[in-house]
């Protein structure tokens, strides 16, 4: 996500020819296991799908039962996830709210939501530092809410070579825990994990609840 116009045009072009070319791999392609193994161990309550993309997580978060609110800035992307949660269940959708939105500058209300989930965004734009997106992300975060933030990093530690998301800037453990005040948060993972496929690096797992 970025306020930068040209690469917020790139994101809008490339969600489009995704969406023209493999639509139903998109169908088809399940929510992420980080975000499902978390979910699961919670109540349904308020979620935020903060970088929604296609729509899988928020439609598995609403079909078990949370309300969830899905913000991308991808037009494309809305639509796309909005007409896939209404085919699967017209009482899944309703329980979905699409917002177009820029995580380089959109807030969520303070303190609403007993999940907030950020998984691979790309952050970039004049507000754009990881530390300040996770802090406006993680201020929506209620009182024994859970935060979670996933970032493919750039550089895959084991051989040195760039990964997928090497021209992207995702969020990090170190600079998400630099925000996360120890008053405020238990941080309850904060680690980076190997992929799953070979040669893409790792992952930047952060999982933590509001104290306060």
């Amino acid at each position: 996500m970025t306020s930068d116009a040209h690469d917020r045009d790139a994101w809008e072009q490339r969600w489009e020819q995704v969406l023209r070319d493999h639509p139903d791999k998109l169908v088809s392609r399940p929510p992420s296991d980080l975000l499902v193994d978390v979910a699961r161990e919670l109540r349904p309550g308020r979620a935020l799908d903060a970088g929604c993309g296609h729509g899988a997580e928020a439609i598995w978060l609403a079909a078990a039962g949370w309300t969830v609110t899905a913000v991308d800035f991808s037009r494309a992307a809305l639509e796309h996830g909005q007409a896939t949660a209404q085919g699967f269940d017209p009482d899944v959708a309703a329980r979905i709210a699409w917002v177009e939105g820029d995580l380089g500058a959109w807030t969520p209300d303070e303190g609403y939501f007993d999940l907030v989930s950020c998984l691979y965004v790309h952050v970039a734009g004049p507000l754009g530092s990881v530390g300040e997106m996770v802090s406006r992300l993680a201020a929506g975060v209620a009182p024994d809410g859970t935060l979670l933030l996933v970032g493919h990093r750039p550089v895959d530690p084991a051989t040195g070579e760039p990964t997928p998301a090497a021209s992207q800037v995702q969020v990090s453990v170190e600079e998400a825990l630099e925000v996360l005040d120890p008053q405020e948060w238990e941080i309850q993972v904060a680690e980076e994990r190997p992929r799953a496929v070979l040669g893409s690096g790792v992952d930047a797992v952060v999982r933590a609840v509001r104290q306060r």
